[in-house]
């Protein structure tokens, strides 16, 4: 008996130390290849902006959302290319962005001649979030002067502000699937310019903001009012949140080439109906202001996004007796110059 129990030890004793050491090759080994939470090696040189690109997301037939950059000879599949000349580059707008990894992003388009992978016709892709994961989604309510007074509230002092979650994020020509009318009929469009963060901000001066935006889009803050103000104690949270109430799309176009972003035009139309029609200029408060305002309270992180709020010409702005909701079947463009047309449909 005793020898059969020294037996067992001896061979349980081996069994560990064989899965322990078994263990600890696996970890070397992956310590040895370590990767990033995008796939790939980990990046690790300077964090820098990306410039001087217009950029898509393509939803490619495996389900992947992955970038594409708008050229004069068409759209470069970032993916393919990187994959053909072996070269480690940032997949996703959020990994650009969070990485900082310009200079993998700037040697596929460089390389995208020669790579010999065909360029893209943008007519025949299909778009994916821009976003996927930002870190955080930050939003700023009544900020055109003329919205503030068409829905009767005073123009606020300081930015106010709200937030989205990540569910809400939806594509360029999406079908933005609307809840039951029980849930929420009291369906409103906001177009808006969205700001991008490039690189992390804490108590930025003015002065300085806009030196840490990477670039811009066109976005909506689709909302249900009624579960917005009608809901006990007001839910603005609630009202701006349900899933794909935040299209975005269909490019980000780097700050550079977009120059001075109080100074757009912002437009809406349904159905072909123009809605909304002003500029950034109408903004109480400008791009600079809003981000020295947010930075003060917490740090924005790369990849972040801020909504900058809508002008005028919204549904609840509109008398009582002219409020006809969104609904089912109907088409939403929403415009920022420079920045493109965003196209949904209500489904």
């Amino acid at each position: 008996m005793g020898s059969r129990r020294q037996f067992i030890k001896t061979v349980s004793a081996s069994g560990a130390g064989l899965v322990a050491a078994s263990a600890m090759g696996v970890m070397q080994e992956a310590s040895a290849h370590p990767t990033s939470v995008w796939g790939g090696d980990i990046y690790s040189g300077p964090h820098e902006m990306v410039k001087n690109s217009k950029i898509l997301s393509i939803k490619n037939p495996d389900g992947t959302e992955t970038l594409g950059v708008v050229t004069p000879k068409g759209v470069i599949d970032v993916r393919a290319v990187a994959k053909k000349m072996k070269i480690s580059a940032p997949l996703t707008l959020d990994q650009l962005l969070q990485e900082g990894n310009a200079a993998g992003f700037n040697k596929v388009v460089a390389s995208a001649d020669k790579s010999g992978v065909p360029y893209l016709d943008e007519s025949k892709i299909t778009y994916g979030r821009l976003f996927k994961n930002p870190g955080k989604i930050i939003c700023v309510g009544l900020n055109y002067r003329q919205h503030a007074d068409e829905v009767g509230m005073a123009r606020p002092a300081v930015p106010p502000l709200f937030n989205k979650y990540n569910n809400s994020l939806a594509a360029h020509n999406c079908v933005l699937e609307i809840p039951p009318p029980e849930i929420s009929y009291k369906l409103d469009y906001e177009t808006e310019l969205l700001i991008v963060v490039g690189k992390r901000m804490r108590n930025v001066p003015e002065a300085e903001a806009l030196n840490y935006v990477a670039g811009y889009c066109t976005s909506n803050d689709f909302s249900s009012r009624d579960l917005q103000l009608e809901l006990p104690s007001g839910q603005w949270m609630i009202g701006k949140t349900l899933d794909q109430y935040a299209p975005i799309g269909p490019y980000f176009v780097t700050s550079d080439l977009v120059g001075d972003p109080n100074n757009l035009k912002i437009q809406t139309w349904v159905n072909g109906e123009m809605r909304q029609n002003s500029n950034t200029s109408d903004f109480i408060h400008n791009t600079q202001h809003m981000l020295s305002y947010i930075s003060k309270y917490w740090a924005l992180e790369p990849g972040d996004i801020v909504f900058t709020g809508t002008p005028q010409g919204v549904i609840l702005g509109m008398p009582k007796d002219r409020q006809v909701w969104l609904k089912k079947g109907d088409k939403v463009v929403s415009y920022v110059e420079k920045l493109g047309e965003l196209k949904f449909t209500l489904g």
